[in-house]
């Protein structure tokens, strides 16, 4: 059990640094090359900051925890919109001047609907295939809006971003970062897939629980950062594109690659939980749309809507 405790730890130290520079890695990259910077904020960073989810979630489907990986992506999934997004607001009120909430957010909650059905009939080959056919729509979708307007604050937010800590090198260079980033990426999360299992099995407890929980926390690291960096800047519209993004892919392209990767009977999930992924997404939308901000009473509230999923975890 110790041995296992600390491949968890391990793990989740080294997915969480091999994240970060996989997304300052990519990001760099995309933005060299003339990828647009909402582009860049919603897909490239989303993504990334999403890999962990990815890679976790892949491992254990493959490795026969089917329900480790899909109680990860669910649980990401609830802490993304609540726990970090109400942390964030906690900091300071967020503003988001950009069209996100209105142009990208429907993707999200699209994709968290489609997962959730996918997820509660049986996450299987099939399904997984569907997902990942809307994860090539959901891309061209995002790509073929993805217009910033004059007085749109994201492609600052996103260079300023990219530009903070270490100073960008060459191409080449921050092609060795994202290489790099990947393979602490890959390693981290099968440390912390098997360590989960493990711990899981130990325990008595199901490993869906863990992936619920611990898993999903630890593999949300990297948007936690992310979302703390650009709310000590006042970048709420990057922050919120982060999360959405993050949300999005995590639905679609996460579970289509559980579903394609699982062995054995399709992983499914109960209704409250899936119920309340779909809930928590409803609602930080609205919140958003509503008014364009999340003010701390509102950003408290997102706290208690993470702490009242909790009991339904089981």
């Amino acid at each position: 059990m110790t041995t296992s405790l600390a491949a968890v730890l391990a793990g989740l130290l080294i997915l969480t640094a091999g994240a970060d520079q996989l997304v300052v890695g990519a990001g760099r990259l995309a933005r060299r090359y003339g990828v647009a910077p909402i582009v860049v904020g919603v897909v490239i960073i989303g993504l990334g900051t999403s890999a962990p989810e990815f890679v976790v979630s892949t491992l254990a489907a493959a490795h026969g925890h089917a329900d480790l990986a899909l109680g990860n992506l669910v649980g990401s999934n609830i802490i993304n919109l609540t726990l970090i997004l109400g942390i964030a607001g906690l900091v300071r009120p967020i503003a988001v001047r950009s069209s996100v909430p209105r142009r990208e957010a429907p993707f999200a909650v699209a994709g968290v609907l489609l997962f959730a059905v996918a997820a509660f009939v049986g996450l299987g080959r099939a399904a997984g295939a569907v997902l990942a056919l809307a994860t090539v729509g959901a891309t061209v979708l995002v790509l073929r809006t993805a217009r910033a307007g004059a007085d749109d604050p994201m492609p600052a937010e996103v260079g300023s971003f990219l530009d903070s800590g270490a100073r960008p090198a060459r191409k080449s260079l921050e092609a060795v970062r994202t290489i790099l980033g990947l393979a602490a990426t890959l390693g981290g999360a099968q440390l912390l897939t098997w360590g989960a299992a493990v711990v899981a099995g130990g325990l008595g407890v199901a490993p869906a629980v863990i992936g619920l929980t611990v898993v999903a926390f630890g593999t949300s690291l990297p948007e936690l950062f992310t979302a703390v960096q650009a709310q000590r800047r006042g970048d709420g519209d990057l922050l919120v594109g982060n999360l959405l993004g993050s949300n999005l892919f995590n639905s679609v392209a996460g579970g289509g690659l559980v579903g394609l990767a699982g062995r054995g009977e399709p992983a499914r999930l109960g209704y409250p939980v899936l119920a309340a992924m779909v809930a928590v997404t409803l609602v930080s939308w609205l919140v958003l749309y509503r008014r364009y901000r999340v003010t701390r009473i509102e950003a408290a509230l997102l706290l208690v809507a993470y702490a009242m999923t909790l009991p339904l975890i089981g």
